[in-house]
This record gives C-alpha cells, structure tokens and sequence, in this order.
C-alpha cells in the first residue's frame, strides 16, 4: 500500500517539493531558489526555464533526500504562486517570452482603460474581482498585443497558462492544457457562476478561447507525471493555486475559518461556503476550491509584500544576511520610535487597491537606525493583515474567533505576537507550517481516494503554538492611527 504524498510548491522565488506521510507528517523538503527579473520599473518577469528546472531538481533532490521507494508514492498535488502569466508555442513547448509576475504593474492602463470605459462593475460581478494589473487576463492580452500573436492564438497553436498549466504541460505524460478552477479564477477571464470561462470577457480582452485551457477540479485526476522524471509515472491528482490549498491544508472546512499565510505576500482566506460573498471593503470573492463538480467560495485579501519586504532589507538594502536574524533585533528595541514602513513597491493590495502608491518609510529622526527599519518591516506585514482582517470582520458582520497562520514567516515569533496585538485575536500556528504544501497532497490525496473525505483530510491538521493577544487598547489604537496615517502618505505616488 502506498505510503506518501508528494506536494510541488512553486512559488514566486523558488520551487520546493515536499514529501509527506498520508497522516500529514514531513519525510523530506528541499527548496530551489531562482532569479527574479526587473527590466523596467514596475515590472517582474520570471524565466519560464528556471521555473521548470527548479522545480523538478526539487522534486528529484527531495526523493533523493527521503530515501523512500517512488513505488509507494500514491500521488502528486500541484500549488503553485497565481496569476503569473505563461504562453507558449503547443507544438514546441516554447514559451514567447518570459512570464509575467503576478507582482507586475505593466499593464496598469490596460486596466485603467477598462474601468474607464465602464467595465469594471462587469469583471467585479462576474468574477468576483477587483479590475487589477495583478490578475492574469490583461497580462496575457499584453503578450498578444506586444508579440503580435492574437493570430495564432485563435489557431490555437499557443497555449496560455498559469504556473499549474505550464507545469503540467510539461511534466505530464500526454501534455495536457488544464487548470483548475481556483487558478482560473484569478485570471480575471472565469465566471465564478457559471464556473466557465465568460465569453463577454473574452471579447472585452480579445482573447481567444482557443488558447485557454481546460477547467478541471482541485481534486481528481488529472494525468501522470513523465517517467522520465522519477523513473515512475505516479498519478497527479490534486491542484490548486497556493493560498487555496493553504487553506485546505489548515482544514478552513467551515464557514467562516480564517487563514492568512505569510509567504512572498500575505493572503487571508475565509471560507464563505457554497456561495460568493460580495465584499463592500475591497476584498476579493475567490474560489476556495471545486471538489467533485461542486464549488466553494472564500472571501480574499492580499498584501503584495510579506516576506518580499524582508528579501528587501536583505536583498538591496544589506540590513541582514538571514531573514532568521530580524527577529533578535526587532525585539532588541522596544519600539520603532514612530517609525512606519509601506511597502507599497508593486503598489497596494486589499483594501486599498491602489496601482500606484509606492513604497514609504516615515517618521524617521536622527536617532533612526537598523533596528527600527527592520522592526518597522515585520510589523508592516502585521498592519498590513490586520487591515485585511477588519475587513472581512465587516464584510461578514462578525469578528473571526481565530486567525491560523502559515508560510515561512510565521516562524517568527515578534511577528506572529504583534500580529495578534494588533489584531487583538488569537493567532494559532500549526505543526506543521508548510501547509500550502500539504494542502495540495491533501487535495491528491482525495483525489486518489487516499481519503474518503474531506473530514479525514481535517483530522492530519494540528496546532502546536496560540498567540494570546497582550496589547492594550489604547495603545493598539494609537499604533494603528500611524500606520494609516503613513498609508495615507504613499498612496497614488506614481506618476500615471
């Protein structure tokens, strides 16, 4: 009987394969970074090769690393980071240029151009999304203008994708096109209702249907990877994009369980159940997951910088060498002294929706220094998921009695207690943190009848640390009125 599951995590700056026990214990990780490409202000783009190799060294290295039998493999899940755009030729495998990030501004006035011509209410309503750069469809009809290659596209010799139709094309026997329904439904081209894509879109972006992949669920079969790759062609039966399998990976199973995992950005899910809630504060109403033709729903904040706010501490300000340190030294000082970090690089998330605010740093004196810049960073990610949180307290008209936490910065202890003192709500962290990962072998996992249902999936989900909330109100209150007083200062910055 076979004994694992096998998760591909590609994210937005490395690939990571992760191999766990069907009861949800880790055997084995290994994670691949790769370069990130900036050729103009504002853009983001990803070499659609570095995707692919990073990801199947991972996979191979973590196999390797595990010491187990690929034959008692059961099955794969993909989840992988949304919206980045892929296009490629179907008969080469070629991709027409790099993809474009998900982060990326680029096609900011495409949007623009769309609200002003009075769409907006049209993508919001059938979509459940904020018109955006962020979202893929004016990413890919970017690509066909810029390429010259609409043509083609309506010939259906290219294919156009998300992270999960690409590696699939790739990895699977037989190169299906597919996507599932939670990564269609950040393109901004999928009718949430009739769970299809909406051909009044189409035409409003001029994308043609024949290059759009196939729509399956988050659960099922889906092909089997090349044999080539681990010398066995294990099934694939899982898929979703990272936050939703977050979600399902935390057993957010209810309605109104709440999740918000700290990785390159923040997204905070709540599951809203067998309907899309409207959100009136500029949240997202997204897809959960599908599961057996039946689709669930749940409400969506994103902060574009989370960890990416400490890359960049690292990466081009030289403050650290290791994302471990910030935590000694943000709780080497007692406070930033009025200092507040926006990190609105790529512009600002739910609930602002803001194009083109731009990054600030605010309140600095002389007695400024690392520490405070550092400090500021992490309870910027915190402010930021707080603001998502009051949000959808609004929107659903209660309070959430707990905020489950994920991804790789909610190791830091400073972080996980200042989000729960600003949050003012029990922050509870799981034992196992990679849950974007072992939501997607959970979903291959009951995909290949490992699980006989979604209840069994729930049970491999346990906490290991609660954050009690320690800060008093009126100090919560004052610490709150200056971050958004600094949001204030970094919004519409750019020029447009």
């Amino acid at each position: 009987m076979a004994k694992y599951l096998v998760a591909l995590d590609q994210g937005t700056t490395s690939s990571r394969a992760v191999i766990f026990t069907t009861e949800g214990q880790t055997v084995a990780s290994f994670n691949r970074e790769f370069p990130q490409h900036y050729p103009k202000p504002g853009w983001v783009e990803h070499d659609p090769r570095d995707i692919l190799e990073s990801q199947i060294g991972a996979l191979r290295e973590t196999v390797k690393l595990s010491g187990i039998d690929v034959a008692e493999i059961a099955a794969i899940g993909i989840t992988n980071q949304r919206e980045t755009t892929f296009l490629w030729d179907r008969r080469t495998g070629e991709c027409v240029g790099n993809a474009i990030v998900w982060q990326c501004r680029r096609t900011s006035q495409i949007v623009d151009q769309l609200v002003a011509d009075g769409c907006g209410e049209m993508i919001r309503e059938r979509t459940g999304l904020v018109p955006d750069a962020y979202f893929s469809g004016t990413k890919l009809k970017w690509m066909l203008d810029y390429y010259n290659l609409r043509d083609r596209a309506e010939r259906g010799e290219l294919c156009f994708g998300t992270v999960d139709s690409y590696l699939c094309w790739n990895l699977l026997e037989g190169r299906p096109h597919v996507t599932d329904a939670t990564n269609a439904g950040r393109t901004m081209l999928f009718n949430l209702h009739t769970q299809d894509w909406d051909e009044d879109l189409l035409k409003l972006m001029n994308i043609p249907r024949a290059c759009l992949p196939e729509v399956v669920d988050s659960a099922g079969p889906i092909g089997l990877l090349d044999p080539a790759i681990l010398g066995r062609a294990i099934p694939v039966t899982g898929m979703a994009g990272d936050q939703h399998a977050s979600l399902f990976g935390q057993a957010c199973l209810k309605v109104g369980d709440l999740k918000n995992t700290y990785g390159t950005g923040c997204f905070m899910l709540m599951n809203t159940g067998d309907r899309p809630v409207r959100s009136e504060n500029g949240l997202l109403s997204t897809m959960a997951w599908r599961i057996g033709g039946k689709p669930t729903y749940a409400l969506e904040g994103s902060v574009f910088m989370g960890g990416a706010t400490i890359q960049w501490l690292r990466d081009e300000l030289k403050l650290i060498t290791h994302a471990s340190e910030t935590e000694g030294i943000a709780r080497s000082i007692s406070g930033t002294g009025g200092v507040y970090l926006v990190p609105a690089f790529t512009g600002l998330g739910a609930p602002w929706w803001d194009m083109y605010s731009r990054g600030t740093l605010i309140g600095m004196t002389r007695g400024t220094g690392r520490a405070q810049i550092i400090r500021a960073a992490l309870e910027a990610i915190a402010y930021q998921s707080a603001d998502l949180m009051e949000a959808m307290s609004r929107d659903c008209g209660r309070r959430p009695e707990r905020l489950q936490v994920d991804g790789g910065a909610s190791a830091n202890g400073f972080l996980m207690q200042f989000q729960a003192d600003i949050s003012n709500i029990p922050v509870v962290r799981p034992a196992v943190l990679e849950t974007t990962a072992l939501g997607a072998a959970l979903l291959a996992g009951l995909g290949a009848g490992v699980y006989g249902s979604m209840e069994e999936t729930a049970a491999v989900w346990h906490p290991d640390l609660i954050f009690t909330p320690r800060m008093d109100e009126a100090t919560r209150r004052l610490e709150l009125k200056g971050w958004h007083r600094a949001v204030e200062r970094s919004l519409n910055f750019a020029e447009h």
